[in-house]
């Protein structure tokens, strides 16, 4: 009997000894397991850290006291853009310029294009706390501030539109169904292929159109042309996606919308007219003898404006 109590006994003792060696090993697995998952962690994030900022959306400086204005540049046009006009404002000002990724020697991001550097700025703009600030901006940044408007409506103090249309869309392929605008098309692809002599000759073309000024023409050219090429192929096709005439409803900010009566007054007028009809608390004013950049062809009309629009 006392065989086989003590036999018994020892059979429990070596099943103790068995599950205590095996919590223990099952503890010990269990943080070589969160070892091991706090390494990957680390490991992503800093990977994640690295991508975002190897493939930054925006690239912004800041300058001056006072008021803050926002200046957002045109589809590949620097920050530069705006030089000559923050040189002749009034009053006392915070400037804050933005240029884009893909285009002035910046890294691009790929894409969808538009849609990330509209989220950079909203969060430049929730991480620096501005209030009570005036968004302006020329061609493809008037685009950007009325989106930016929408996601701020009561900190948006003032909105200044310069050469801006809500929907280029309709100006060019009046129609034309968003559904059909694409990034794998015939016409992306022959852009993407075009060798460098022949996009420069495109380039200088397009940038004639848009200025008077033929110095000007030629810088403009120069933007184009440094531009990396997806990132100008495929953003124009963002922009052609691109459609705020029903967004024009949620903006009661007093906006001031600038134009350019080139290549017909009549025309012009009516075509900002037509798209900016949802807006309410608008002025539009066109300027004649001014092609698409004005602050190189009116360069004093246009500061004149926007002096009289933030006095």
């Amino acid at each position: 009997m006392n065989g086989s109590f003590l036999s018994c006994r020892f059979f429990l003792k070596k099943i103790e000894v068995i599950v205590t060696n095996h919590h223990f090993l099952e503890q010990r697995e269990n943080e070589n397991l969160k070892m091991m998952k706090k390494t990957i962690t680390t490991f992503l994030v800093l990977i994640i850290t690295i991508t975002a900022f190897s493939q930054q959306a925006i690239h912004t400086s800041k300058s001056g006291n006072g008021r803050v204005l926002i200046l957002l540049p045109g589809f590949t046009s620097p920050a530069s853009v705006w030089d000559q006009t923050i040189e002749g404002l009034n009053g006392n000002y915070e400037i804050h310029k933005i240029s884009y990724a893909g285009f002035n020697g910046n890294e691009p991001i790929g894409k969808p294009w538009f849609k990330p550097i509209k989220n950079a700025i909203v969060e430049y703009i929730k991480k620096e706390k501005l209030e009570n600030f005036v968004l302006i901006g020329h061609s493809m940044g008037g685009n950007l501030a009325t989106d930016i408007a929408t996601s701020f409506p009561d900190q948006t103090y003032k909105l200044i539109l310069v050469e801006s249309i809500p929907c280029m869309r309709e100006l060019m392929m009046p129609g034309m169904p968003v559904s059909m605008i694409q990034y794998d098309t015939p016409y992306n692809k022959q852009m993407l292929e075009m060798n460098d002599s022949s996009f420069r000759a495109m380039a200088k073309g397009m940038a004639e159109f848009m200025t008077f000024n033929k110095e000007k023409a030629e810088l403009i050219t120069d933007w184009m042309v440094k531009a990396d090429r997806e990132t100008y192929v495929y953003g124009y096709t963002d922009l052609l996606k691109l459609d705020f005439r029903e967004t024009l409803k949620e903006i009661k900010t007093e906006t001031l919308i600038l134009g350019a009566a080139f290549p017909d007054l009549n025309t012009i007028k009516a075509n900002y007219e037509k798209q900016y009809s949802n807006l309410e608390n608008k002025e539009l004013l066109i300027i004649e003898n001014s092609k698409h950049f004005i602050m190189f062809d009116q360069s004093e009309w246009l500061i004149e404006q926007i002096n009289t629009f933030l006095d």
